[in-house]
């Protein structure tokens, strides 16, 4: 049986979605829970990674399950019995054989949440990036039209140590709101490279705050300049993998 799992999780405690040798990451703590109920190591694939202190609110991920028959409703709450409680899976449910987390999924959403407020709130602390002076909102806008669309974006990319094959990202909306002292940055794409959407938010703020221009983000998708100012992990959020 194959087992869909939408799962949210704080990032704060851990070290990213992908499993490592000191094992406090979420697939590493999901892993551990089915080991505890099944008796036996159950491998996790997730939708992608996300980084050190990232969140999620709906990461998917999937399961193969042998020689067991609980429902998925049950696995939901032996899951969670077993889980961090900075962890849990919000849903499971049955999949087909030829579903699968990574390769199924035709995009992705991503939140990225500023506190512009002189002093931020405790229930913000690491929820939100604390941008000291503000941003300007028209500014702002005027960066996502311009960052919409198909693209390469090496530019905007990290280098995680292997080579993808493209750099060729579809943006398709990047939306603004500003709601007091919260400004959230919501990208629509079909995928995003490694820290794309931190090298994204952290170039919109810098011509925000008027010490780039918009020449300066049409030299970095021509790829004649490298972007270095990534936002903070704190603020990023995994929304939704669009199946």
């Amino acid at each position: 049986m194959r087992l869909k799992l939408i799962v949210a999780y704080d990032g704060r405690p851990f070290l990213g979605w992908q499993s490592q040798r000191g094992g406090n990451t979420v697939q590493d703590h999901l892993e551990a829970a089915f080991a505890k109920v099944c008796g036996r190591r159950v491998g996790v694939q997730g939708a992608g990674r996300t980084d050190a202190g990232v969140h999620a609110i709906a990461q998917c991920a999937h399961a193969d399950i042998e020689g067991n028959t609980l429902p998925p409703g049950r696995w939901l709450t032996a899951l969670n019995a077993n889980l961090p409680r900075e962890i849990r899976v919000m849903k499971c449910s049955r999949a087909p054989k030829d579903f699968h987390a990574r390769f199924s999924a035709k995009g992705k959403v991503y939140a990225y949440r500023i506190w512009t407020g002189p002093v931020l709130s405790p229930f913000e602390l690491g929820r939100a990036w604390h941008l000291f002076g503000g941003v300007d909102i028209d500014i702002l806008k005027a960066m996502a039209k311009r960052l919409t669309g198909t693209h390469d974006f090496a530019s905007f990319a990290a280098n995680r140590g292997t080579p993808v094959e493209s750099t060729v990202r579809t943006i398709h909306a990047i939306k603004i709101r500003k709601q007091g002292s919260v400004v959230t940055l919501t990208f629509e794409g079909n995928g995003f490279l490694y820290k794309m959407v931190r090298l994204l938010t952290g170039a919109m703020v810098r011509c925000a705050q008027g010490k780039n221009d918009a020449a300066w983000i049409g030299d970095l998708l021509a790829g004649r300049k490298k972007n270095s100012f990534a936002a903070p992990a704190d603020g990023l959020c995994l929304v939704k993998v669009v199946y």
